[in-house]
């Protein structure tokens, strides 16, 4: 069973992102801030959830969430950010727009760059160890999935519906078939080659 809190008396908000891998597509993130009280069997590491997992817990975090946020940074930005830093600044965003302030912050992962006041912990792997990061990795991962599935309907040869960007065999031969789509990351490097040289 996933942790509840780090500290009991500060209200916490988990964050996570989805996408960092992908050549297509933005970078989402999100925070969420949990009652101490919350506890639930089937909320793990997104990764580790299935897609119809997913989905449900998408509802039920949502309902009993204090406050969440998803942000989106797209792959023109990341392109001119790195991937890193459009991670990070996704993530400050998702906090910035919480409708109720965290006074500490739970960061996936073991690179972040302080958001204003609010002291913050990096922790690997935490998607995985704490409640709300979990939340987080979920929110971030079905919101960007819907996402990816919309997009698809314009650039079906891509699959997106299936890989949602990852460099998925598949996708790396459409990009060599069909070129770059304007939702593709330049700034990747695809068999040992720039994107952009696919221009």
């Amino acid at each position: 069973m996933l942790k509840s809190y780090l500290f009991h008396n500060l209200t916490e908000a988990g964050c996570d992102e989805a996408g960092r891998g992908c050549l297509a597509g933005p970078v989402t993130a999100a925070a969420v801030i949990l009652p101490k009280n919350f506890r639930h069997p089937v909320l793990n590491d997104s990764k580790k959830m299935t897609p119809g997992q997913r989905e449900m817990m998408k509802d039920v975090i949502i309902k009993s969430a204090l406050a969440w946020n998803v942000a989106f940074i797209d792959n023109r930005e990341i392109d001119e950010l790195n991937i890193l830093r459009a991670s990070v600044k996704a993530m400050h965003l998702a906090v910035e727009g919480l409708k109720k302030k965290p006074e500490f912050l739970l960061i996936d992962g073991n690179f972040f760059f302080p958001y204003k006041d609010i002291p913050h912990k990096t922790i690997i792997k935490g998607d995985g160890l704490y409640f709300s990061i979990a939340a987080a990795s979920v929110l971030a991962k079905v919101f960007r999935d819907q996402y990816m599935t919309e997009i698809h309907k314009d650039h079906p040869e891509y699959g997106w519906n299936k890989n949602k960007g990852y460099p998925t065999s598949s996708h790396r031969n459409a990009i060599m078939q069909n070129g770059l789509s304007p939702y593709h990351r330049k700034s990747f490097s695809l068999f040992n080659t720039q994107l952009r040289l696919l221009f």
